[in-house]
């Protein structure tokens, strides 16, 4: 499983103003834990920026990470909302996965972070 230590992160360079901040990566790849075969998507991080942002060769690295992982689309996507939560504390956070075409589907899952909401 991706390890969220391995996310670096630089200061905010105007942390006095709201802007979004978005980061697509159109090479993300994982396995489906029920048949094994790849799933391929498009994750985009959406975020406003607190005190820090991420770094992207090791936002590349963290979404590498996944490539022989046999996990959900809705537990991948969730985990990086959260990791990346964790890790920036940011204003704001979403991540959308848009998963491509496999067996006549394609599918969307979006999560949305939120240092006020209860973790379970």
């Amino acid at each position: 499983m991706a390890d969220p230590k391995i996310l670096e992160t630089f200061p905010n360079p105007a942390p006095h103003r709201d802007f979004l901040i978005e980061h697509t990566h159109h090479e993300f790849t994982s396995v489906c834990p029920m048949t094994g075969h790849p799933d391929f998507a498009d994750i985009t991080v959406r975020y406003v920026a607190d005190k820090r942002c991420v770094e992207l060769k090791s936002l590349k690295l963290y979404f590498h990470a996944y490539r022989n992982e046999g996990i959900f689309f809705e537990a991948v996507t969730n985990k990086i909302c959260d990791d990346l939560g964790r890790v920036l504390k940011p204003r704001s956070l979403v991540i959308v996965s848009k998963w491509k075409a496999r067996g006549g589907f394609s599918s969307v899952v979006t999560a949305e972070w939120s240092a006020k909401k209860k973790r379970r």
